[in-house]
């Protein structure tokens, strides 16, 4: 039987997780994507020697260093949870997860620690093939951590491949069926659109905002066209992905679609829910806006078909409807300000460029910080709507948590809550700074060992070093 003081511990070690999980998702979000930027402009560099991707890469490095750097960090923390606040998830789930969490080790960790120092450090010391070689592995060694740890909480959320020890833990019988489970395929690619979208406004925003104080910056210049260039192309992407995964969601989680539309009721033709309040309690949703009718025609089913409502499971399996509800809406809405960003940043390119228009300077600026806001939303909606499972459908979550006192874990959750507090506060800061100031032009200037033979300076036109 469940305790007060059990449930305390259970709310606390929710609460703590849900904390380092929103501050380590911010910074793989901006990585991935940034580690491939860098892959292009060096790739752009070599191809052109244009100046401006040169510029571009040891201004943008810089940030990725000390944003994958913060990103280890807060990692570590996540695998230090499964074992204090979680050991009994750790010790039912350890012989599938534990194998999928070595892989991205083996196979995306270990490549991007060999190829890192080369990158970061390698600049004037190497060849400038064996520098964008450095460049492009680590990129591509982002992408590899991406499809294990989404395989992972894939896995999660559909388990597939699995039989149950009678232990109860649980054993891997088909491996392809559990690193390539139902949900796998469309949430990392639409983990990975996020990526480069967010990355794409975060440069976008942070060039805006030296462009509004020097309209003729050369390299902000460049970089808010190849930034306008990748959110106009992903965004309207991303929506399309976005609808495929509510697809998914649809077959293999039909609680969560529920929970998400706060559709109370199982009918047909279900209305579609723009915004309101969902009242658990009540069962309805106050000050509802809905319109009638067409909630099968965005599911893509039938008008005729039957949509399960929350009323088909019983309360104690519910999550929270009114979290899970406004989280999707907060990233579908701002998916659709990114479509509308990009659709004016193309038609700012094409009528005297996109630096002539203060209005769409300060637009970029404001939604510089969006791309993390919308893949914090998205997670909530995939975690909180998973809820009251751990594993879908096989472990809940009550009964996955260590057995440990509330004590413990507040004192664990007070004490991260500091740690961040100064440690990434202090990293965000200082980024912003470098953000703000932009690729200055004493650092663009090459120096003389740039044009050693063998550097991928070596080809910069002869200007005097400050």
């Amino acid at each position: 039987m469940t305790t007060l003081g059990d449930l305390d511990a259970l709310v606390l070690a929710r609460l703590q997780f849900a904390f380092t999980i929103a501050f380590h998702i911010i910074f793989p979000s901006f990585t991935i994507g940034l580690a491939s930027f860098l892959a292009v402009l060096e790739g752009l560099w070599l191809g052109t020697r244009r100046e401006v991707f040169r510029n571009l890469y040891l201004f943008w490095v810089k940030i990725f260093a000390l944003s994958f750097g913060m990103g280890v960090v807060s990692g570590v923390v996540m695998s230090y949870q499964l074992g204090t606040n979680w050991s009994v998830f750790s010790t039912t789930a350890a012989p599938v997860i534990g194998p999928l969490f070595a892989f991205e080790v083996l196979t995306a960790f270990f490549l991007e620690a060999s190829f890192l120092g080369i990158m970061l450090f390698g600049w004037k010391k190497v060849g400038p093939g064996l520098h964008f070689t450095a460049t492009a592995l680590v990129a591509i060694g982002t992408l590899i951590s991406a499809f294990w740890i989404i395989s992972a909480n894939s896995w999660m959320q559909a388990p597939a491949g699995f039989a149950v020890q009678p232990d109860g833990s649980l054993i891997a019988t088909d491996w392809w069926a559990v690193v390539f489970n139902p949900t796998f395929p469309a949430r990392l690619a639409h983990m990975a659109l996020a990526a480069f979208l967010t990355t794409a406004l975060a440069v976008g925003g942070a060039s805006a905002f030296v462009l509004l104080r020097d309209r003729q910056q050369p390299e902000s210049r460049m970089a808010l066209r190849m930034a306008i260039g990748m959110f106009a192309i992903v965004a309207p992407l991303q929506l399309v992905l976005g609808h495929v995964s509510g697809e998914v969601v649809r077959h293999h989680q039909p609680l969560k679609l529920a929970a998400i539309e706060a559709y109370w009721e199982t009918r047909a033709d279900q209305p579609q829910s723009l915004v309101g309040l969902p009242d658990r309690e009540a069962r309805k949703t106050h000050g509802e806006i809905a319109i009638p009718g067409i909630g099968n025609l965005i599911q893509g089913v039938p008008k005729d078909t039957v949509i399960q409502g929350l009323e088909d499971w019983p309360r104690q399996d519910w999550p929270v409807v009114g979290l899970v509800y406004w989280a999707f809406r907060v990233m579908v809405g701002l998916g659709l300000a990114m479509i509308g960003l990009g659709a004016w940043g193309v038609w700012r390119c094409l009528r005297g460029g996109p630096e002539a228009s203060p209005w769409f300077l300060r637009a970029s600026v404001l939604m510089a910080p969006m791309g993390f806001v919308a893949v914090v939303s998205g997670w909530i909606v995939a975690e909180v709507g998973r809820q009251p499972w751990v594993i879908y459908g096989v472990l809940r979550t009550r009964d996955a948590v260590s057995p440990v006192g509330a004590g413990q874990v507040s004192a664990s959750l007070l004490g991260f809550m500091i740690v961040y507090a100064i440690v990434f506060s202090a990293g965000a800061i200082y980024i912003l700074r470098l953000m703000a100031r932009g690729p200055a032009p004493h650092e663009a200037a090459p120096t003389p060992a740039d044009r050693a033979p063998g550097s991928p300076m070596a080809a910069a036109p002869d200007e005097e070093a400050p």
